[in-house]
Formats: C-alpha cells, structure tokens, sequence
C-alpha cells in the first residue's frame, strides 16, 4: 500500500458536491466555477494565438507581453503595485503557484500558520513539501486574530498563508491589518504566503489592497493571482506569482522542474485581452450578480451573517431551517431540495459544524432565480 502523503481528502468536497449535484440532477451552486459564457474578445484572441503559431513552449517566465502588460496593469491599479519583469512568474493555476511556493522555502519540518476557514489546497500543499500546519482561526467576523498570531510564532514557523479577498467568506484584508503584519514579522524570515485570486472582484467600493503593496512584505511575500477568476475562465488555469527578485528566483527554481512553461497559445491571448480588460465594468457585472443571488434568496429561510465583500461566493446560515450538521445539510439539499452548495466545515481541518454552507453566484440570472424557485418550493 503506498502510504498516505498528506491528510487531505481523497475527493475535494467541490468534486464531491458538484457530482452530487450532477446525480441529482441539482442546480449547482457548490464549486467555484461561472456556467455564462467567457468574453468573446478573449476566445477571438486564443484562436488568433494559435494561427499566429504561439503552439510551442512558452518562456519559462512567462510570455514577455503578458509579463509586459501585467507591469502595466498592475501599475494602473487603484492602488498601484509596482513590479519588474523579475517579479512576476506565470504558473499552470493559482493552486499550482501555492504548492511551488511552499515546495520553494521549506524544509522538513517548517511550521506553516493556516487561517481557518481556509482554502482546501492550503493543507495538502504544506504537508506533500513536508511543512507542519498550524491552525488557528478567524474570528466570528473572519479577521485576523493578531494575539493568537503573536503566540503561535515560534524558531519553527517558516511561512504564514493569508487569502484575500477570502474564501469561503468574501472578507477583504484591510492596510491596517497588513501593518500588524509587518509589524509582527519585522526582523524574521517568516515568509508571507498571499493567495489573491479575487482581487479584482471588490464590491461596495471595497479596495483590494496587495501584501505586495506593503513596502515592509513585498520583500518577503509571494502573492498568487488568477487569471481564471479574474476573467471567469476557470477551466484556463493560469495565474501569475508576484515576489522580490531573490524570491522570484527561488520560486523558479522549483518551477522549471515542475511544470517548465504554461499553455503559450493562452498566455498570448491573455496578454492580449488585458490590453483591452475594464476592471471597473467586469467588477460591476459580479456585484450585479451577488446583489441578484441575495434578492432571490431574500425570502428564504436562511441568514445572511455578512454580505460578500468580494469573490465568487456567498455563506448562508440554516440554523433557522435544520439541526443537521453542514455537511449533512448541504448533502440533503442537493438531493432533496435539488441546489447544491459546499458546507463550510469542508474549509476546516477538524470540519467544524458550522451551521452555514456557501453558494455560488457567479452563474447565469437564470440559474440563480431557478436555484431560489426550487427552493421556495422545498421550503413551504
């Protein structure tokens, strides 16, 4: 028998519920994935990209116009993040860009402090490169608990892994919570590990605030983003990786024997569209969808604890509707109220109960408005 390497789940609860959902014949409002079409002006350019022959391998890098066109992106930001082409490398997925960054600075027996509720990858990533998760949590509200930090860095603890804007809970971190940041990891070595990949997804003019836009973390950050969520195309997965030029360098190091290069036809196409991408227009058209999702749910029986300041996703709490567990509630609810969603224990490592489950709203108004007829239906 080949032994376990991590503790992770053999199937992610999103391949789970999202076959659930299938068998079921459910709406699906569990994985984190758009059912609408993607711009069509990004489609035109990956069929021009492969007419042009961009069919080999790309730069390990990146393409140098997606690299060039990310400088200027970035700089064009509300709040600009200034960057070299030795900050930025392209990665086959956000996930992707987590694990290498891990592989990149630990050694058996690092610590790793993970904020709870957190990202599935987190664990497994850590553990696979022989780090140790330390976990603590939220709080009630999802920020940052800085005392418990604070006592739970030790000589052992090599990296500290942040999301935001976060999953499952669309909380975004604020500069001031980034200041505590910096200034409990003044004068270490402890490395911030930034997962970013909702940062152009902002709602309520909530201003996305990179680790890399700290003068005091970018030299000892690594930020990963998204292409696949930043434009709805999950299925691309492309990112990019943001890091000093000595961290940069330690990224690649394992990169190149990962995974080398990324789709060269994709990144062409991407460099292209972010030549003609409005942020302001692509953000209004996702808040458009969450205020949607929280008026044709308005009338259910659920609770709305905090409106999603960002992201994909929305937690409702069912305390009102059942006793069940979360995981047993979201697992009836596909089969018998057919809408699925992700309870919000699958973002613990104990799988807390939390009396809550997470839906989707990047979908079609249609899949939305039925996902909430169906249900108006189950609960009367």
């Amino acid at each position: 028998m080949i032994k376990r390497k991590h503790s992770g789940s053999d199937l992610t609860i999103f391949s789970e519920m999202t076959a659930l959902a299938i068998k079921n014949n459910a709406v699906n409002l569990s994985q984190g994935f758009p059912d609408f079409e993607i711009d069509g002006r990004l489609q035109s350019f990956l069929a021009e990209a492969t007419h042009q022959n961009f069919n080999q391998y790309a730069p390990m890098p990146g393409n140098p116009l997606l690299i060039e066109n990310l400088i200027q992106f970035n700089a064009k930001r509300n709040l600009p993040i200034a960057l070299a082409p030795e900050n930025i490398t392209i990665s086959p997925g956000a996930s992707y860009g987590i694990f290498t960054a891990l592989a990149a600075i630990l050694q058996f027996g690092d610590e790793v402090i993970v904020w709870e509720p957190c990202y599935d990858s987190y664990v497994p990533s850590i553990e696979i490169n022989g780090g140790i998760p330390v976990f603590l949590s939220l709080t009630d509200d999802f920020q940052i608990d800085f005392e418990a930090l604070k006592n739970a860095i030790n000589h052992r603890t090599k990296a500290i892994i942040v999301n935001s804007p976060h999953n499952p809970s669309g909380k975004i971190l604020k500069k001031e919570d980034y200041d505590r940041l910096a200034e409990l990891l003044e004068g270490s070595q402890i490395i911030l590990i930034s997962d970013e990949v909702y940062d152009v997804l902002t709602y309520d003019h909530g201003e996305f605030y990179s680790a890399f836009n700290h003068l005091k973390l970018k030299n000892q950050s690594l930020c990963i983003f998204s292409f696949g969520k930043m434009f709805h195309a999950t299925g691309w997965k492309i990112g990019y990786v943001l890091a000093s030029e000595e961290l940069t360098a330690a990224y690649r190091r394992i990169h190149q024997y990962l995974g080398f290069s990324v789709n060269a036809p994709a990144q062409q196409a991407l460099a292209n569209f972010l030549e003609v991408f409005d942020v302001e227009e692509n953000r209004k058209f996702l808040q458009k969808k969450r205020d949607f999702f929280l008026e044709t749910f308005r009338d259910l029986p659920f609770t709305i604890r905090q409106k999603a300041e960002a992201g994909y996703f929305q937690i409702l709490g069912f305390e009102n509707i059942s006793d069940l567990s979360d995981k047993d509630f979201a697992v009836w609810l596909t089969e018998i109220g057919k809408v699925a969603s992700i309870p919000v224990s699958a973002f613990y490592q104990n799988a807390n109960d939390t009396k809550s489950v997470r839906f989707c709203f990047a979908k079609k108004e249609e899949t939305l408005l039925r996902a909430a007829e169906k249900l108006k239906d189950f609960f009367k």
